[in-house]
């Protein structure tokens, strides 16, 4: 009698655990999995919701919100209401019907095409919806090779589908239906959101048609609140199918948005926020007996960035004046040179953290209606979405004259007040008899000149004999610790260019071509050649002249915040990504040089620096190309000379003068330093006077 009751308790024990077993199983597979809706009783159902986190903002250095959110609301559904409704097809079709009125999509996703012939379209999903598809045909009993036409008459037949329904109305209700069967037992995707951000017009006009389990969700949507910036706050949308192997291993879900580009995405880990989980308890009725929270969302940190939002305003408007009136001139202004503009960029750094205080683009576009008028800005032939500034590798002209005259400096080739003579035409090596563009235009020379004269008027002459006489390795290597062809340590993608080298002719050519001749090493010197680098390079390049050689990660970073700004997620710290020896002989003569260039008589950026009250150490550039008309126009400058703060480049492509670019560096400096307003008269590089 004892062990049969011993065995009994065991029995119970077993019995007991395993039941506690199945429950706990599927409560995991209800709160952790998300598998839809659960049956509480048999008058009530219990939906589980997921709760979008708010997404961080995105503020400039002084904390002007740039992008953040506004509240919206979503159109979400509830199965288990619908399916107890009289007539679920019919509220379907009312749905998708007002929908067509109001010239509004939706959420959907079968793998079937509208009309017939059907077609399957299972090859523009990602794998995971792939996945659920064959999930769903397993959990319906159909076969997974049945054609596209006989799964539309199997699932016509299944859900009940009028037979004098066309077969659009047809086909929109088995889209329909096929989203919320996934959501009930067969996958772990959250409640079907059939609209997103809906406006107040089109919430109240669907709200209105009483569609059983239809519900309008409170939510957030991303917003820009400048139309500034475009290139570098980027977008933010759904992940596509390439992407989508990556995020899932970093714990998202699939129906999340992530940034997809600019700071949205470099900061894609700081702004992303947890989603929560909302459990409501219903009755057939839809009316809402309980509900709490399983999870709360948590949202994303607030990043506030290195930019000066106003100082962004300021360079973006002055390339665009200076761009309206180089492509107005037609030919009347400086002989027409410019008149053919097609783009300008600028990026103005801190040069004491590397901080990016503003980068712009010209011409631009309002990153709010990017997505409506995407067709019309990818026709523009001036093509307004480049980031010109981090994407496009430019040849320097002679701006890189500043890295020649330190290597030839450092390397004692020169010292700050040996001369060397403009003789106007280079005439060392048979066949090519490059000449200084003085000469060129006057067929006179500059004479006598040191290293500051010769960046003061940008000698070219100066800049081949110097080429000539060094051993380019030596040359190279003091361009490439100044960043030129070198990652700038920016968060957002950036094209590294090229330093003009031997092993750069042999990437790029072959045969003969790829050697590396003297007359290479010359037209080098003077920033021509092969070199080609970005506008954030190149500002990188001068801020490290500005802190005599030492040169710092550029960043977008100021600081990271909780969403409260109560906690101190991150702040920048500056980073040295390399140093170029410079000695004080060295900065001596390479800062009087471009000094003398906004400041002496026969300075190429003279003119728009003219009664300027800081003193500004700057560098114009002009470059050939190979695309036609004008030459490119470069400008790279620091200031105060005497104590650095900022460092800016500007570079326009057929500005035909570096001289014009020096325009938007003094309205941008004018801006920073709060001074008078800035000339509009232009000085050629090279000219006399």
């Amino acid at each position: 009698m004892e062990r049969i009751t011993r065995f009994r308790a065991v029995a119970l024990l077993v019995a007991f655990a395993l039941l506690l077993g199945f429950f706990s199983v599927r409560m995991y597979a209800v709160q952790m999995l998300g598998a839809g809706d659960v049956v509480a009783d048999s008058d009530t159902y219990t939906t589980y919701y997921t709760v979008k986190a708010a997404r961080g903002e995105i503020l400039d250095r002084n904390g002007n919100v740039m992008v953040g959110n506004r509240a919206s609301y979503n159109l979400v559904f509830n199965n288990f209401v619908l399916t107890n409704s009289d007539d679920p097809n019919g509220h379907l079709l009312r749905l998708v019907k007002m929908a067509e009125q109001l010239g509004v999509t939706y959420n959907e996703h079968f793998p079937v095409t509208w009309t017939r012939p059907y077609e399957y379209t299972l090859a523009e999903q990602n794998a995971n919806w792939q996945g659920y598809f064959q999930a769903y045909l397993w959990e319906l009993d159909i076969d997974s090779d049945i054609s596209a036409s006989r799964l539309m008459e199997a699932l016509r037949d299944r859900y009940k589908i009028p037979e004098d329904w066309t077969d659009e109305e047809a086909r929109a209700v088995i889209g329909l239906r096929y989203e919320l069967k996934l959501r009930t037992d067969i996958t772990n995707l959250s409640s079907y959101v059939f609209m997103e951000d809906v406006p107040d017009d089109i919430l109240n006009a669907i709200l209105e048609l009483n569609v059983p389990g239809l519900d309008a969700q409170a939510t957030t949507t991303r917003e820009y609140y400048t139309t500034y910036a475009a290139h570098i706050l980027g977008t933010y949308g759904s992940i596509d199918k390439d992407e989508w192997p990556t995020y899932k291993e970093l714990g998202y879900k699939m129906d999340d948005k992530i940034g997809k580009e600019g700071l949205e995405k470099a900061f894609e880990e700081y702004l992303h926020g947890t989603d929560g989980r909302l459990a409501k308890v219903v009755d057939k009725d839809g009316n809402i007996v309980s509900q709490y929270y399983v999870t709360e969302p948590v949202a994303g940190h607030n990043v506030e960035t290195s930019i000066d939002l106003n100082l962004q305003i300021v360079a973006e408007e002055a390339m665009r004046d200076v761009h309206e009136s180089l492509r107005a001139s037609n030919g009347t202004d400086g002989g027409g040179n410019g008149a053919d503009i097609e783009g300008i960029s600028v990026v103005v750094m801190d040069t004491r953290t590397g901080e990016v205080l503003a980068c712009a683009s010209y011409p631009s576009y309002d990153p709010a209606t990017y997505n409506k008028m995407y067709n019309e800005l990818m026709a523009d032939p001036l093509k307004p979405t480049r980031n010109r500034a981090l994407m496009e590798a430019y040849p320097p002209g002679s701006t890189y004259k500043i890295a020649m005259s330190i290597a030839g400096l450092e390397t004692g080739a020169i010292s700050r007040y040996s001369e060397i003579r403009d003789d106007g035409v280079f005439t060392k090596y048979p066949g090519s008899s490059p000449k200084c563009l003085v000469y060129s235009r006057t067929g006179g020379t500059h004479g006598y000149l040191d290293v500051a004269g010769a960046l003061r008027v940008s000698c070219n002459y100066f800049y081949y004999v110097l080429g000539d006489k060094m051993d380019w390795d030596d040359v190279d290597a003091v361009t490439k610790s100044l960043g030129l062809g070198e990652h700038t340590g920016i968060e957002l993608g950036e094209n590294i260019g090229r330093r003009a080298n031997l092993e750069t002719k042999q990437k790029l050519y072959s045969g003969s071509d790829a050697y590396w001749y003297a007359m290479d090493q010359v037209l080098a010197s003077i920033g021509q050649s092969e070199h080609r680098y970005t506008p954030m390079q190149l500002c990188s390049y001068v801020a490290a002249v500005a802190n005599k050689g030492t040169r710092y990660a550029a960043t977008f970073m100021k600081r990271v915040v909780s969403s409260d700004y109560s906690t101190l997620v991150e702040e920048n710290q500056r980073e040295v990504l390399s140093v170029t020896n410079m000695s004080s002989e060295t900065v001596a003569a390479v800062f009087d040089g471009m000094h003398q260039v906004t400041s002496a008589p026969g300075g190429s950026g003279l003119s728009a620096f003219r009664g300027f009250e800081i003193e500004v150490c700057g560098k114009t550039g002009t470059a050939e190309h190979e695309t036609g008309g004008s030459s490119n126009g470069a400008f790279v400058c620091f200031a105060p000379m005497d104590d650095p703060e900022i460092a800016i480049a500007v570079y326009g492509e057929k500005a035909g003068s570096g001289a014009y670019m020096a325009r938007v560096a003094r309205a941008i400096m004018e801006y920073y330093f709060n001074t008078d307003e800035a000339s509009d008269t232009v000085t050629y590089e090279n000219r006399v006077g």
